[in-house]
């Protein structure tokens, strides 16, 4: 058995980055409720406990709290932003709110070296998201770092082993922020790099082995990367027994259909059963504009479709779901913790109360680039391991506004040019996700010398390594035109083309 670090959830949208920032020193994570209660961590043996971030403030009477007794547990305890005025509170110190508060980007200076900042410079850049700062340490905490709003901005207790951050060490924004996190594992927890990718791979096979038996699973096949590596994991574990259910929905992309079912007879020898629901879907989301009620009528209308193709194929017990942690930390607080909703996911927050199939979700607790790793181990080619990620929802998410066929065409063919174009230019795999957008605007536009009045489409493209932020990308100037110019000439229906320079956060990567 790996050694674990138990992550104590209390709402942040960083939690799971932090459970993932772990697993990349190959330590072993796990994420659990912030109340779960001692008795309970006792019985994992944990090496360390990290206290994450959330939307609550200290100060609040209905602040969530851990059980009291963690910090008698003689473990390594680190806080992140909340964590950190969490534990100073619990602790006998004072947290207040602050006149100046820190979100994004701010410059630490470390006081003192070694321990968690072993390595690193003695000023770098860090990234901030907190009204809060504590202003009285408990006894026997010291500073190690300050900023530009808290001398308390990284603090410790070495002799209990108790460390805490106002700043968030997991996410991109955060200079050394990895090696701040590889600290806490080696020198103060000192994990070994015991735990590997493949672990989850062959602890996921036999869960899923051990829960499903010898009976059948219903596996919603739409040819992108989580629902192929989702269909792989199920293969591997229960061969026959799997039956893959493709939907057209009427919301794909160009041509989606003939090349999903390539795919999958090149792919993965199990029955594959395509069903053509578009008149459906398509007819109830007639009239509807708003984004949360396309989501969640979509999600109810993949159910049902299920359900019916259920009830065709025979005795199914099982629906199983690409599903990954973003699309839950996204949609739904998760564990009880008081997490903020941002955006329902069909195949999350749209899953109706009463499902007639049991749910698997064998990539729930994983990010993008962890599934195409695990692709990778199970022999899965690259075209689709590395293909950018499509929103369960189809365009009916990049449609703004009512869904309709005649702006389906439009949008499916400029999306069809644009990506045509980076496979041309060779920005495709440089990207993480890139799409074209519908608006629902018209503007003026001259076209021989005559008057056009028709839409606007919007291009987005975005770096990333885990979705939880991205940055718009800096297409080359030659690229632009080249799409601009067919979308304009060549897509009827459109004759204004703009770029979408938004970075994750504020913005979400899709408009819906």
């Amino acid at each position: 058995m790996p050694q674990t670090i138990i992550v104590l959830d209390f709402g942040s949208q960083y939690t799971q980055v932090i459970a993932r920032r772990i697993r990349e020193s190959n330590v072993f994570s796990k994420v659990l409720p912030f109340d779960t209660p001692v008795k309970q961590l006792e019985r994992l043996s944990p090496s360390g406990i990290i206290l994450s971030g959330g939307p609550a403030s200290v100060l609040a009477k209905d602040a969530p709290k851990p059980d009291p007794a963690l910090f008698r547990m003689g473990l390594p305890v680190l806080g992140i932003c909340y964590g950190l005025q969490l534990m100073g509170n619990m602790l006998g110190g004072k947290a207040e709110s602050s006149d100046l508060r820190e979100y994004g980007r701010g410059e630490l200076k470390t006081i003192r070296k070694g321990g968690l900042f072993e390595g690193l410079p003695p000023k770098f850049i860090v990234w901030n998201s907190h009204g809060d700062r504590l202003s009285k340490l408990p006894k026997g905490f010291r500073a190690v770092a300050s900023s530009e709003n808290s001398e308390f901005a990284a603090i410790e207790d070495p002799k209990r082993r108790f460390y805490g951050l106002q700043f968030h060490p997991e996410v991109e924004h955060t200079d050394g922020g990895r090696e701040l996190i590889h600290n806490f594992l080696r020198n103060i927890c000192e994990c070994k790099a015991d735990w590997r990718l493949d672990d989850f791979t062959k602890k996921t096979i036999l869960d899923i082995r051990d829960v499903v038996g010898d009976k059948r699973v219903l596996l919603g096949l739409s040819g992108g990367v989580d629902s192929s590596v989702a269909a792989g994991l199920l293969h591997r574990a229960i061969g026959e027994n799997l039956t893959c259910v493709f939907v057209d929905n009427g919301l794909l992309r160009l041509n989606e259909r003939s090349e999903v079912e390539q795919l999958f007879s090149d792919n993965f020898p199990s029955r594959l059963k395509v069903i053509n629901a578009s008149s459906l879907f398509l007819k109830r989301l007639k009239g509807v504009s708003d984004p949360e009620r396309k989501r969640k009528i979509i999600g109810k209308t993949f159910i049902e479709v299920f359900d019916d193709a259920v009830k065709s194929i025979g005795c199914v017990e099982f629906l199983a779901q690409g599903t990954l942690y973003p699309d839950v930390i996204e949609s739904i607080p998760i564990a009880g913790n008081p997490a903020a909703v941002i955006k329902s996911h069909h195949n999350v927050g749209g899953l109706p109360k009463k499902m007639k199939l049991k749910l698997i979700e064998p990539l729930r607790e994983l990010f993008k680039d962890e599934v195409r790793e695990v692709g990778l181990g199970l022999g899965l080619p690259k075209d689709v391991l590395y293909r950018h990620p499509f929103p369960g929802p189809g365009l009916a998410v990049r449609i703004i506004g009512e869904v309709t066929r005649a702006r389906l065409r439009v949008l499916r063919e400029a999306d069809a040019i644009f990506q045509e174009e980076l496979f041309n230019s060779r920005q495709y795999y440089k990207l993480w996700q890139a799409f074209c957008v519908f608006l629902p605007v018209r503007s003026v536009g001259v076209m021989g010398d005559e008057r056009t009045y028709d839409n606007v489409i919007a291009i987005r493209a975005v770096t990333s390594s885990d979705a939880m932020t991205a940055d718009w990308a800096k297409l080359p100037d030659k690229l632009l035109r080249t799409v601009s110019n067919r979308i304009i000439n060549e897509v009827k229906g459109a004759n204004r083309v703009v770029y979408d320079v938004s970075s994750k956060p504020p913005s979400t990567i899709e408009w819906e």
